[in-house]
């Protein structure tokens, strides 16, 4: 068969009702209780015309109806846009209109501003959805087109009844990912093929559910996980997890903003088992609340830390096994444009990679599949990928190819090579690689070296021009709070040891805040101008 979302959140809800779903700031709803709601909100966006294929941009922070709209835009079929809220007003003029969004779902007051000024730019939208108090400027801005602006707490006077159209899995997700360079891309995914792959089938401790009985039967036997989302919502890993364990009965537990010291503080009340990070970003002020509140917080609940979607170095999971020695810890492999494509290892030395797998192999420049050892060339995942990215054929047809035998692939630009059992070992990604004298340096590699330095909180690595070799490896760099600035000596002194000589930083700049993106992707476009010499 084939699985829309929908209808698994559904045979969910009915298999276990008073379970809860979501832990907001404190607060709990069942996932009957988020099934009432979710069906409101549903009817509302159909009342206002919102159904099969339109697109409606989620421009939110973390919150209830944040959760609300995205699951009641897919019990109408309807196509939830999300939207970075940092992002500039070319950045969101260009996601709005790219994306063909018909409705824009807002709520803080700056956010409703950037939508008036917008709006004469955005003929296609014909509603803004408004949680809380309207703002003036909005108001006025709609006066002057033909825009309608609803009271998002309309929706509790809608009826709770089930009665939606019948779904058929072929239903679009898309989901706009930034990467670390240019405007975001929207990553067009049939709801089958997201439900395969960035969600495990359901099961990502095991083998797929085969169909929605499967599904209802063993949720009921599944105990109820709770996992922490630390990324916002409109991040690519946040709205794997949240699928990935509405499927499985877990309790999501969800806080407004990525506060590491709240996160900690909370446990004891949530009864937090799993925390998701985005790498080192949120890793490193993460284990330093860890190490703060070792003696005053009960973390006796908490067994895991994952992350995915960004370098998680070896240094800052050994702090994190230092406070708490039982923590599993999980490094999960994926993009926004493969899904989950499973557990990296890191080996004594660092080196991250994969086991044999069937959904991963490694490709020349042609496509060709690579089966000789040590022989470098682009990860490739297989099966359940993407249809393409929206509106970009071109872009589509480089990143999303088809093999002669007939098998979809995905070639992201990672970078990586089979050993001799077949692992795959990943180097980094080659959007990121510096050729220094014809020598490769992949970022990855030397920004755990740097996050490993005592005296650093955070590092990002680019190639500043050089005119001897082209380009050199340079860092811009953070310090933690209250270490006294190193010395370029002393920071190569520390590269080395894992390091070997072409790949150490030649220039390091130091500032007071690594520039990331709220869900912890690289700025490279920013280190670049703050590492290019004056």
């Amino acid at each position: 068969m084939k699985f829309n979302l929908a209808d698994v959140f559904e045979t969910v809800v009915d298999a276990v009702p008073e379970r809860v779903l979501l832990s907001y700031e404190g607060t709990s709803y069942t996932y009957q209780r988020m099934d009432e709601l979710t069906t409101q909100v549903a009817h509302m966006f159909a009342a206002h015309g919102y159904g099969l294929d339109d697109h409606v941009a989620l421009f939110l922070k973390n919150s209830v109806e944040h959760v609300t709209s995205l699951i009641g835009l897919i019990k109408v079929r309807a196509v939830p846009i999300n939207v970075n809220y940092r992002y500039t007003d070319a950045e969101l003029e260009y996601i709005f209109d790219n994306s063909d969004s018909k409705a824009i779902v807002v709520e803080l007051p700056e956010h409703q501003q950037a939508v008036a000024r917008l709006l004469p730019k955005l003929p296609l939208v014909r509603s803004v959805f408004v949680i809380g108090d309207v703002d003036p400027a909005l108001t006025q801005a709609v006066e002057q087109a033909d825009v309608e602006i609803v009271d998002f707490a309309e929706h509790t006077q809608n009826s709770t009844e089930r009665d939606f159209e019948p779904r058929t899995g072929e239903e679009h997700y898309v989901l706009y990912t930034g990467g670390t360079t240019g405007y975001p891309k929207g990553v067009v995914w049939r709801h089958d093929d997201f439900f395969r792959k960035p969600i495990s089938g359901g099961n990502p401790y095991g083998d797929a559910r085969a169909d929605l009985d499967e599904i209802a039967r063993e949720v009921k036997n599944f105990p109820s996980i709770a996992p922490l989302v630390a990324a916002p919502l409109m991040h690519g890993a946040a709205s794997y997890l949240l699928f990935t364990f509405i499927a499985l009965g877990g309790r999501l537990i969800l806080e407004r903003d990525f506060d590491a010291k709240k996160i900690i503080e909370n446990i004891p009340r949530d009864q937090t088992q799993i925390i998701l990070i985005v790498g080192d970003a949120m890793g490193i002020p993460l284990v330093e609340e860890m190490e703060r509140q070792k003696d005053t917080t009960d973390m006796s609940s908490l067994f895991s830390v994952t992350s995915g979607g960004a370098i998680w170095s070896k240094h800052v999971r050994d702090r994190m096994l230092a406070v708490k020695p039982d923590m599993m810890l999980r490094d999960n492999f994926g993009a926004s444009e493969s899904g989950n494509d499973g557990e990296i290892m890191m080996d004594s030395d660092g080196n991250l990679s994969v086991p044999p797998t069937e959904k991963m192999m490694v490709v020349d420049e042609r496509f060709n599949q690579i089966t000789e050892p040590n022989e470098p060339g682009y990860i490739a995942r297989v099966g359940n990928v993407p249809l393409g990215y929206y509106k970009d054929e071109e872009k589509s047809a480089r990143t999303f190819p088809t093999l002669p035998d007939g098998r979809r692939i995905s070639v992201l630009g990672d970078m990586g090579y089979l050993t001799e059992d077949k692992h795959i070992v990943f180097q980094g990604r080659g959007s990121q690689c510096i050729n220094s004298g014809g020598e490769k340096v992949y970022a990855e590699e030397v920004e755990a070296a740097l996050h490993s330095h005592p005296a650093i909180s955070d590092a990002l690595v680019v190639p500043v021009p050089d005119e001897r070799y082209g380009q050199r490896v340079g860092a811009v760099a953070s310090l933690r709070e209250g270490a006294p600035e190193p010395s370029l000596d002393e920071v190569q002194e520390h590269c080395r040891e894992t390091l070997a000589g072409y790949k150490v930083p030649r220039s390091i700049v130091f500032v007071d805040e690594v520039k990331r993106t709220p869900a912890g992707k690289a700025d490279y476009k920013w280190a670049k101008s703050a590492a290019a010499p004056v």
